[in-house]
This record gives C-alpha cells, structure tokens and sequence, in this order.
C-alpha cells in the first residue's frame, strides 16, 4: 500500500521526499510469533525424523501427532502454511501513519483507516501552504 500512495505523491509532488518504515506489532504479539515460529520448525523436526516426544513425557500421543507422523509431507506443509498465516497475522500491524516535516498529520493506528488519496493530498496542499511564505510585495 506505501508503494502505491508513494507513487501518487511522486507524481503530485516531484520534489518531496516520501519514507516508509515498518511500525513495530506490540512486544507480546511478537514474542508470540517468535515462540510460534520455534515450535513449528521442531514439531517439522520431530514428524521428519519420526520422533515421537510424547513417551519420554510420559503422555499419551495425541491423535492429531499419530496422525501427522502417518502423512509426514502434507502434515509438514500444512503446519508449515497454517503457522507462517498465524505468525503474518501477529506482527502486522497495518500502520500507516503520514508525517509533514516531521509532523503526524495522519494515523491509521488512531482513525482506524487508510487516507484516501483526494484526503492524503489535501492534508499535504494544506500543510505546504503554511509552510510557503504567502508571496506579498
């Protein structure tokens, strides 16, 4: 989406300097991506080498490990696609924020949408004209 607001602002604006940044997800939220992402690389591990963990914990093995020990490639590319989804959906944050000489002049984390762009170049027309001397002689 920056990519393509960037582009139109290029075009409206040729000599502006447009950035882009990624905006951090809340600390938890990333931790337990992380901690998703180790757990699925061993629960591959375990159903590639045929491991079961279970016995050693002295637990019954759940259905759905037997299962997968059975059907080792489609149960490794399922959890493989299924936990990368899960992982995506906790570290975006969609953030958009729109910053003027280092002024916020637009927040998608505070508003809760994205600027059309009409809105998006009519916040940053407004903020060059105070910015501009008025041109009086």
């Amino acid at each position: 989406m920056f990519e393509q607001y960037a582009h139109a602002l290029n075009e409206r604006f040729p000599g502006m300097t447009i950035e882009g940044d990624h905006y951090p997800p809340p600390m938890l939220r990333s931790t337990v991506a992380q901690a998703l992402g180790i757990i699925k690389f061993i629960l591959i591990g375990f159903i590639v080498t045929g491991y079961n963990p279970f016995p050693t914990l002295n637990v019954q093995t759940p259905s759905a490990f037997t299962w997968a020990m059975e059907n080792k490639m489609y149960s490794c590319l399922m959890l493989f696609f299924i936990s990368n989804a899960i992982e995506g959906q906790l570290i975006s944050t969609g953030a958009f924020e729109i910053l003027f000489n280092d002024v916020p002049i637009w927040s998608k984390i505070e508003t809760g949408r994205i600027p059309s762009p009409p809105e998006m170049f009519q916040m940053i027309e407004n903020n060059l004209r105070y910015v501009q001397p008025s041109s009086s002689s």
